[in-house]
């Protein structure tokens, strides 16, 4: 134990619910390490966890339209024409656009 970074020990007592809801907390964070955890919280006050998975959920349907627009502009370059079809699915996947967008707005709030 000579060569320990962190030489000062803190040591205090908790109860059993105390100890539950500092248990449920770290698994919310994702975090194993009960020193660790509390070392953090001690110095930071906070651990903020981000959760990505919105966002790859959003891309993941932003790539489905694209894939549509493109294919509606490949349909126009073959034929020179706009149909109203055309311009029909053009709304529709701009609606889709802007759903998608709220979508994550909401979810960021």
């Amino acid at each position: 134990m000579v060569n320990r970074v962190r030489k000062n020990k803190i040591t205090f007592f908790i109860d059993d619910d105390e100890l539950s809801a500092i248990k449920q907390k770290m698994k919310k964070v994702n975090m194993s390490n009960l020193s660790l955890y509390l070392r953090k919280m001690a110095l930071e006050g906070r651990i903020i966890k981000v959760d990505y998975s919105v966002f790859n959920e959003i891309g993941n349907s932003i790539s489905g339209v694209s894939r549509n627009i493109n294919q509606i502009a490949k349909r126009i370059n073959a034929t020179d024409n706009i149909y109203a079809e055309d311009m029909k699915q053009i709304k529709q996947t701009q609606e889709e656009i802007w759903q998608l967008l709220k979508s994550i707005e909401l979810r960021l709030l």
